[in-house]
């Protein structure tokens, strides 16, 4: 039988202060201070909670106003680290004077090898180490732990940065022989370090999602694929986005959707950014129709008023997103995990290693395609970050450059597929 591990939970925070009437002690609610909801908090396989973590993310919740998605993150890194620690059975403070023997050495080794194996994206490796880190600082800085024992060297590290004039200037900044860097594999890879599915792929991913998958599922699906939204988008979708879709002026037989906390209704969107979204008609219309189904409206009678209005909502009327509205889409994370396993039995091989972020990856690739085959490079540029609502130019250009060079890439194939065809079939008539 399989051990339960370490959880992460969210919970409802009343702020309340201790009063003492009588010999007895009332906790009395401080009127003024906000309710935080969907705080994380970790507990042991043995229901105890860890403290020390809790505390770290109520702080960085209340003292240092951090948003709730950024708490939820760094918590989700030492929510694994928790389970690590107990599946190895090593304390968090295991500080021994030998440096191999110490609990962060140990699992700097775990993540580095995870990296290796494939088990893990680079980026992952380094987000979960530094996220343990900034944990151990914070613990040291409150003296939780003896600041005695020795946990890492300290070093500084120079980060060239490039400001929006092109000038060049080098930043100095505290790191540790712990930090794990974000090393990408070689070659082009684009948001996350993931690549995007061939249409023949697209084809056999939705047609079995159709099959197999629920039918929330497979509409996400094609909204990740024919729209480039990510999930965290998807499922805060709202029924007045779809309704207020208005048909594009230059595209014809496509619709925008407003999405970003700008928008009415809001549509989270990471980092906040607010713009409008490209959507075929014939996906519109699905959406259209699924939003008046007998199967969501049972959903809609039983969720609470506040998640009402959301296209997508479980089988248990709640909504798919977590309270701080992040991509931490567990249920649908899940259910992609099953459908994959289903995809493997069956021979589907376009569902080996497939995660729903490569539809976001397939939509932007094929658009890059198509702008810089028609439009010039700047109007390109501009027409894919609109669509993808990129923050950062940098990672537009990497779709860029991914779809020319593929393009290149594919020409390049198949001239040297016929020249070398062609002089093995010389060589064959001349053995003849």
């Amino acid at each position: 039988m399989v051990k339960d591990m370490a959880t992460i939970e969210l919970i409802r925070l009343i702020h309340r202060r201790p009063e003492v009437h009588e010999s007895r002690v009332n906790w009395r609610e401080i009127n003024g201070r906000k309710a935080v909801d969907g705080l994380p908090q970790i507990v042991w396989e043995n229901g105890q909670t860890w403290a020390e973590a809790n505390l770290w993310a109520l702080e960085q919740a209340t003292t240092n106003r951090r948003k709730l998605s950024t708490v939820l993150s760094s918590m989700t890194s030492l929510h694994s680290y928790a389970k690590w620690l107990e599946q190895e059975q090593i304390n968090w403070w295991q500080f021994p004077v030998r440096e191999s023997d110490r609990c962060l050495n140990l699992y700097r080794g775990a993540l580095i090898e995870a990296r290796d194996e494939g088990q893990i994206a680079p980026s992952t490796a380094s987000a979960r180490m530094a996220a343990v880190i900034r944990f151990y600082r914070w613990v040291a800085k409150m003296r939780l732990l003896s600041p005695a024992w020795p946990m890492w060297n300290d070093r500084q590290v120079g980060v060239r940065l490039t400001d929006p004039f092109g000038f060049e200037h080098t930043l100095n900044v505290n790191s540790t022989d712990l930090a794990i860097p974000n090393r990408k594999p070689p070659g082009s890879t684009l948001e996350d370090g993931l690549l995007p599915v061939s249409t023949a792929a697209v084809n056999a991913i939705l047609a079995f999602a159709e099959a197999e998958a629920s039918q929330e599922l497979a509409l996400m699906l094609h909204l990740g694929f024919f729209t480039g939204m990510r999930l965290g988008t998807i499922v805060d979708l709202k029924i007045k986005t779809i309704e207020n879709a208005v048909p594009d002026p230059a595209l014809d037989g496509w619709y925008r959707l407003a999405v970003g906390p700008g928008a009415r209704p809001p549509v989270h969107t990471k980092f906040g950014t607010t713009g409008q979204i490209f959507i075929p008609k014939p996906v519109l219309d699905m959406l259209r129709t699924y939003i008046f189904s007998v199967r969501r409206l049972k959903r809609q009678s039983i969720a609470p008023t506040q998640v009402r209005q959301n296209v997508f909502l479980t089988r248990f009327g709640k909504s798919y997103a977590d309270s701080t509205g992040t991509d931490k889409i567990r249920a649908i994370n899940v259910e992609m995990g099953r459908l994959r396993k289903r995809g493997a039995a069956a021979g589907v091989h376009a569902l080996r290693d497939f995660h729903f972020h490569r539809s976001r990856c397939t939509f932007a690739t094929e658009l890059a395609r198509v702008a810089i085959r028609h439009l010039p490079l700047s109007d390109a540029i501009d027409l894919v970050r609109q669509a993808l609502l990129h923050k950062d130019e940098a990672t537009t250009l990497n779709y860029i450059k991914f779809a020319q060079t593929t393009a290149a890439m594919a020409k390049a194939a198949d001239d040297f597929t016929e020249a070398m065809m062609g002089l093995a079939n010389r060589r064959s008539r001349h053995g003849a």
